[in-house]
This record gives structure tokens, sequence and C-alpha cells, in this order.
């Protein structure tokens, strides 16, 4: 009888250990999910900027015809990426063709003055914020949900068949860039 109830411990606590294992990497799932959602609003935001600020850039700075058409590509690109990796570099590639264009109003101080410009250029610097706030905490849950996955004893089952997230990271030469970057006034 005391061996019995015994073994029925040791099932229900076997029991109650997947199950709660399952649900706190379901929850962390979800967390991830979530995140990636939040980027991908943030990214498609800025990208829904670009044209308003293309064509105030345009209306100044006719002879600036490379800046603008290479924003618009990085623009296409950024819209048609579908992995997180594919998605980290279209923005990489985006945001140093979003700097260039930026460092353009530099050469037209009405440009610099003009209230559209002014309003996009701070919704534009909002967004950025916006997409570093959800790159982090994307990362964070992906990094948690990750370590989760790979500890002992929930690796024993394979991590329930959930799949290891990659991290959204900046390229090398874009890190370098963000440390000594210039500072811009408008």
């Amino acid at each position: 009888m005391i061996i019995g109830i015994i073994i029925l411990a040791v099932v229900v606590i076997i029991a109650l250990f997947i199950w709660a294992s399952y649900n706190s990497l379901v929850k962390l799932n979800e967390r991830v999910n979530e995140a990636w959602s939040d980027i991908t609003v943030q990214l498609k935001r800025r990208a829904d900027l670009i044209p308003n600020l293309v064509e105030t850039v345009k209306g100044y700075a006719k002879h600036e015809s490379a800046a603008i058409k290479e924003v618009s590509e990085a623009r296409a690109k950024m819209m048609g990426a579908r992995s997180v990796k594919a998605t980290a570099e279209a923005d990489n590639s985006f945001t140093g063709a979003l700097s260039r264009l930026m460092a353009v109003s530099e050469a037209y101080p009405e440009l610099k003055a003009d209230a559209n410009f002014q309003q996009l250029s701070s919704e534009l610097s909002d967004t950025e914020d916006k997409i570093q706030a959800a790159r982090r905490f994307y990362n964070a849950g992906a990094k948690e949900l990750n370590t989760k996955i790979k500890m002992f004893p929930v690796n024993l089952f394979k991590g329930f068949g959930f799949k290891a997230r990659e991290y959204y990271e900046v390229e090398e030469a874009e890190k370098a860039k963000i440390k000594d970057a210039p500072e811009v006034k408008f």
C-alpha cells in the first residue's frame, strides 16, 4: 500500500512537472511572438512614414535622386523580408539609406526649417526608439525561450517541439556606426 502511494506521488509529481514546463514554454513562445509582432508593427510604421518624408525631401532636394532611390529600394526590401535574419539585414540597409537621406537635409536649410519635415523627423525618431525597445524585448524573450528549451530536464523532452528563436541583431558595421554616430541637429 505504501509503495503504491509513493509510486502514485512520483507519477503525479512528474506529471505536474511536465504540465508546468510545457505551459511555461507556451507562455514564453507567445511572449516572443508578441515581441516579434511589436517589431513588425514599428517597422511598418517607419516604412509608412518614409513616402511622406521622401516627398518632402524631393520638394527641396530635386538633385538628390540617388539618396531618394536608395531609400525607396531599401523600404521595398524591408517590406518583403520574412525571417528574423532577413528582416534584420533589410532593417540595417534601410537604416543606412535613411541616415544618408537625412544627411541630405544638412545641405538644404529650408528643408530643415519645413514644419512637415520636422514633424516627420520627430515621428521617425520616436519610431526608431520604439523599434529599439521592441528589439530588446524580442531578444530577451528569445533568450529566455532558447535557454529553457536547452535546459535539463526540458531538453530530455526535445523542448516539447518548441524551436529556438534567432536573435534580432544589428550587423557589426552598424554597431560601429551607432557607437561613432555624429550628432545630427534639425
